[in-house]
């Protein structure tokens, strides 16, 4: 037995101090930190690492701060397509959706994609059939609706491009186009979710969702369901990742992290490190990524100003993070 030890990340960005919000900041923080204690409480109890992930990113899924279930972001016809994935570290099975409509919780479509079926990815309309097979919770789109983004969404409209990931904060801000003032400018903010653990046996597992990019075109899919991209676990490293999603499938940057602890012997730390600030700024990819390893090392690298992010070790107090 060994201690045991999950992290999660909500997204990272440009940090707003020219606009900051203590009350905002606040809700950002309390939140992390439930999440964190709900999974460690798994974690402490003997649950698995498997678990742990899944129930800790349908938390964040469940809170509309976050860009993925209630809270996500709209597409360019103003419509909700979200993705999720999950992997088990100890069986390298995995499971994914993507493009789903209708589903309350992507990263349960996912875990059942991973537990009932011979297939790892299901799209769309097939995606939300199997979740409903599987007695998942199907919802409305207006479920997934929240002022902040629709404010959000009508910003990017009205600048050409998706979505204003390129816009300086301090300039928004100064526009009076921020608020109520996040900690992280929602304008330039890659907004996935995600968590990795490593339980009491020493198994990793890895969980992302996403409502994907503000403005994005109807059918984009991003890095959070392609396994190795945004998400993945096998016995080395669980990785969870968020940012420039078309720069973590290019550089497979969530497997690329195992792969060089594995054949070039580095530490998890220097690894994801490389990943982050060497491989991924070389083809202008910004965010950042969680990592453990079957130690129970934590790595949580960025390469933006911020990001939400913390961890949780069994039977120490919660660590959570916003800024660099």
């Amino acid at each position: 037995m060994q201690p045991a030890v999950i992290a999660i990340h909500g997204g990272a960005g440009t940090i707003t101090r020219a606009a900051m919000d203590a009350t905002r900041e606040r809700e950002y923080i309390e939140a992390l930190q439930h999440v964190l204690q709900a999974g460690q409480r798994i974690l402490a109890e003997g649950g698995s690492a498997l678990d742990a992930v899944t129930e800790a990113v349908r938390l964040l899924e469940e809170c509309p701060l976050f860009n993925a279930g209630k809270g996500a972001v709209l597409t360019h016809a103003g419509t909700y397509e979200l993705d999720a994935a999950v992997m088990d570290g100890a069986t390298l099975e995995a499971g994914a959706v993507a493009c789903v409509t209708r589903l309350r919780n992507p990263v349960l479509a996912a875990r059942a994609v991973l537990d009932h079926s011979e297939h790892v990815l299901f799209a769309g309309a097939g995606a939300e059939a199997f979740a409903q097979a599987q007695g998942l919770e199907l919802v409305a789109p207006e479920y997934y609706f929240t002022q902040a983004r629709h404010d959000q969404w009508q910003r990017a409209l009205g600048n050409a491009g998706m979505a204003l990931l390129d816009h300086d904060a301090a300039a928004l801000a100064a526009q009076g186009q921020v608020g109520p003032a996040d900690p992280i400018d929602p304008d330039s903010k890659f907004g996935t979710v995600g968590a990795v653990a490593c339980d009491s046996r020493g198994n990793l597992a890895a969980a992302t969702s996403t409502g994907g990019v503000t403005n994005k075109q109807v059918g984009r899919v991003g890095d959070t369901p392609v396994i190795g991209a945004g998400c993945y676990a096998d016995d080395v490293a669980a990785v969870s990742a968020t940012g420039t999603g078309e720069m973590f499938i290019r550089t497979v940057a969530a497997y690329d992290v195992a792969a060089q602890m594995r054949y070039a012997g580095l530490p998890l730390e220097e690894a994801a490190r490389r990943v982050v600030t060497e491989k991924l700024p070389a083809i202008n990819g910004r965010g950042g990524l969680i990592a453990v390893d079957r130690a129970g090392n934590v790595t949580l690298p960025f390469n933006t100003e911020g990001m939400y992010r913390g961890f949780a070790r069994v039977g120490e107090a919660v660590n959570v993070s916003i800024y660099g």
